[in-house]
């Protein structure tokens, strides 16, 4: 049975984001301080595992999924450049890009794809995106009262509003919120990377936590850029299936 078509909730969780989730707790625990006790070099390790796995996660998967971590991988790598070199957004331990991240950013992409589109997942939709939204306030704004996260906050409600009007989208984006959160978590509690004091350590009036609540706003970038490459890619397949769509809106 594929990863799809799991009909039940909880295996459905345990083969994409439980999976997902084990990955990220034991691959950046291999980039942490930690480790440096143990390996001479554990970033390399990392960055090594990572290419065995993408490897055969680009084996496994379809022609239109290995294009889509294509470009995830690619924008990934643009975006790291630019938010943690360029604008010092965030800064990893070793004050470079660990080879490891990009594909991370498209691993993290696929999980919650394929948690999202799952059939189980989407018979429980709506119960999940209340938990998901009652979880993500209650996170954001113990944040706030905590560490002052006005930053990871201000993200935090602008994802919500515009998720209001995204209903299609909606579930895909709020278990993006939480995955980046267990992401940052993880990431920053392990010192792989740290997070300033104020947004882009410029903006003093925009208070952040290390790591901001709402981080995963930026991950919208992430999914509408790999959206229109493989739009502009596939103009004639694409017409074609917003077509489809329209009809079976219009069929009730």
């Amino acid at each position: 049975m594929s990863t799809l078509a799991t009909k039940s909730l909880l295996p459905a969780f345990l083969k994409t984001l439980g999976i997902l989730y084990f990955y990220i707790f034991v691959g950046l625990l291999l980039d942490s301080p930690l480790a440096e006790q143990y390996l001479s070099n554990p970033q390399e390790v990392a960055n090594g595992i990572m290419l065995v796995v993408f490897s055969i996660v680009m084996w496994r998967s379809t022609t239109k999924t290995r294009e889509l971590l294509v470009y995830a991988v690619i924008i990934g790598f643009v975006g790291e450049y630019l938010f943690s070199i360029l604008l010092g957004m965030y800064t990893y331990r070793l004050n470079n890009i660990p080879h490891y991240i990009p594909p991370a950013h498209a691993l993290v992409y696929l999980g919650v794809l394929l948690f999202s589109k799952n059939v189980g997942v989407k018979q429980h939709k709506l119960l999940l995106e209340k938990i998901f939204t009652v979880i993500i306030i209650g996170y954001a704004t113990l944040c706030l009262a905590i560490y002052t996260d006005v930053f990871g906050f201000v993200l935090t409600v602008a994802t919500l509003l515009i998720l209001r009007n995204k209903p299609r989208e909606r579930l895909f984006y709020l278990t993006m919120y939480v995955t980046v959160a267990y992401l940052e978590f993880v990431g920053t509690g392990y010192k792989c990377w740290y997070w300033p004091s104020t947004a882009f350590d410029y903006f003093t009036f925009l208070p952040s936590a290390n790591a901001p609540s709402g981080i995963s706003f930026f991950y919208f970038g992430l999914d509408l850029g790999c959206l229109w490459l493989y739009k502009k890619r596939h103009k004639l397949a694409w017409g074609r299936m917003k077509m489809q769509r329209q009809l079976r809106l219009e069929r009730g």
